[in-house]
């Protein structure tokens, strides 16, 4: 009797609204925990790397670098805030922080999505135009406009999340959900729609400009050796911000591909919690595909690590060794 008493417990059990706790082995407790709390510190840690390596070395502050440290913004808010509330909710089935900050963090969590997505197009474009027109490419892209592009995406980014997450924010009554949820619904033309504003039409774009990269490189091949100056540091970032742009797809196509069968179903499936998962993870791969292409990021992480910049002038430390 007992053990049946154990299988139903309930979020909040003095609300009857409450929504149903759902209970696992102790084992499954602790991995579980263990797992969110070594995802969220190695996504905060690696990112942190990013931003203080960007920051801090006057080498680092460039147009192109200026878009990879507000990538690293978005994914070290993943790591920070969406990680270990999702985890949370994950593990127990229950939301235990209230409606006003479930409310903000939903808001969180699309703003970033969406800043993300955007950042990832603004590299596409700086890429093109690097490769495609590099002897004007610093008159083109300089730091002053780089600003103004990220500050407009994530502007654009927070309107658009408050204006799909309108009804859920203020009139959560409308949701039809019980007491210590935290979830959105949507009616499946809305999941339809934010596909296809944030990730389809974004995903579009950025893969017809790296097709275009692709064929303005291979089709002048000897001009950009010899004739247009394109360092091949520019041609190694343009290659590795690809990378970062294809993991991005491998992580979140797999996410909509469950969304769209699933439709917006009460219940959250195995497929859908893999696949979130594997969206939230790739904010931590970033740091690693930077880590294994950029001499750079290696060189400035040891710095960081042993305490370096803590020297006088160590802003100024070269970080561009010859390579041979």
């Amino acid at each position: 009797m007992k053990d049946k008493n154990l299988e139903i417990q309930f979020c909040f059990p003095n609300n009857n609204l409450s929504c149903f706790k759902e209970i696992k082995p102790q084992t499954d407790y602790v991995v579980l925990y263990i797992f969110i709390f070594l995802a969220s510190v190695v996504t905060v840690f690696l990112n942190l790397l990013v931003i203080i390596s960007i920051s801090h070395f006057r080498q680092l502050h460039t147009p192109t670098n200026l878009l990879i440290l507000s990538l690293a913004v978005a994914d070290l808010i993943v790591g920070l805030i969406v990680i270990p509330f999702m985890g949370i909710r994950f593990i127990d089935s229950c939301w235990y922080y209230g409606e006003t900050f479930c409310s903000v963090f939903l808001f969180i969590t699309f703003a970033v999505v969406s800043g993300s997505l955007g950042n990832l197009v603004l590299i596409s474009l700086d890429r093109y135009i690097a490769v495609s027109d590099p002897l004007r490419y610093t008159v083109k892209i300089t730091t002053d406009r780089i600003v103004i592009c990220i500050v407009v995406n994530w502007l654009c980014s927070s309107i658009y999340s408050f204006i799909f997450l309108y009804n859920s924010v203020f009139y959560p009554e409308t949701q039809n959900g019980c007491y210590g949820d935290c979830r959105v619904s949507f009616k499946f033309e809305h999941f339809v729609t934010d596909l296809l504003v944030t990730f389809v039409a974004p995903s579009c774009v950025i893969m017809s400009i790296y097709v275009k990269i692709f064929c303005v490189a291979k089709h002048q091949a000897k001009v950009v050796n010899s004739v247009t100056g394109v360092s091949k540091s520019q041609r190694k970032a343009g290659k590795t911000l690809g990378i970062v742009v294809m993991v991005f797809f491998m992580c979140w196509i797999p996410y909509y591909i469950v969304i769209l069968i699933e439709g917006n179903e009460l219940t959250e499936s195995v497929e859908f919690n893999v696949t979130c998962w594997i969206v939230y993870m790739n904010s931590c791969m970033n740091p690693l595909i930077y880590s294994l292409f950029y001499k750079w990021f290696r060189i400035s992480a040891k710095h960081i690590l042993t305490l370096n910049i803590l020297k006088l002038s160590s802003e100024y430390f070269n970080l561009f060794p010859e390579d041979k």
